[in-house]
């Protein structure tokens, strides 16, 4: 947090867009893992039963608080210029970081259901973070079409950094689309932004 009434300020799509990656390899990971194992209900069933999770984990994740991430987005203030922007990679390190323990007890339930459903669990796990990348992509959009980008305050993020839309958040600020290191969506600049 920024001394002196200043705000620090993380992008909303950057701590989304955080935990896809690694949800996503550990899921894969697992499933993978998983499929070597012929479980209680056999590989096929395991499979089948992990790609219907796969398909229900993303869309839940891509639909949940779709109405509160476009209220906080409609009704977003423009930052002052006494907010500090937080860096990307500083934003997904710190959500990393506050959910390392969350992540790594997810990734060993998915190697453990494996002895009852081959690859489900992995597969869930990849699904979740599937929808959080897509979650970021559709807050990109948004932030495309309204040529601003949307940013949190870092004190208004739940202890773990994660949260972005949780009850803690009042509001979000926005600043022009060249803010930041990020792109829309919160993918790495590929170019350097004309300022």
């Amino acid at each position: 947090m920024a001394r002196g009434g200043q705000v620090g300020l993380a992008r909303v799509a950057v701590v989304v867009r955080a935990g896809a990656a690694p949800l996503w390899w550990l899921g894969v990971f697992a499933a993978g893992i998983g499929v070597l194992v012929p479980g209680l209900t056999g590989r096929r069933i395991g499979v089948l039963a992990g790609a219907a999770l796969f398909i229900v984990a993303t869309a839940v994740v891509v639909w949940v608080r779709r109405r509160r991430y476009t209220a906080l987005a409609g009704s977003a203030a423009r930052a002052g210029k006494h907010d500090v922007l937080q860096d990307r990679r500083v934003t997904v390190r710190n959500w990393r970081r506050g959910h390392r323990w969350w992540l790594l007890l997810a990734f060993l339930a998915a190697l453990g259901s494996a002895f009852a459903v081959p690859a489900a669990g992995g597969l869930l796990l990849a699904g979740c973070g599937a929808g959080l990348w897509l979650k970021s992509a559709w807050i990109g959009r948004r932030e495309q079409s309204g040529d601003a980008l949307l940013w949190v305050r870092v004190d208004w993020l739940a202890d773990n950094t994660g949260r972005p839309a949780g009850k803690a958040v009042k509001a979000y600020r926005s600043t022009g689309i060249a803010a930041g290191d990020a792109a829309p969506g919160g993918a790495r600049r590929k170019t350097p932004a004309a300022v």
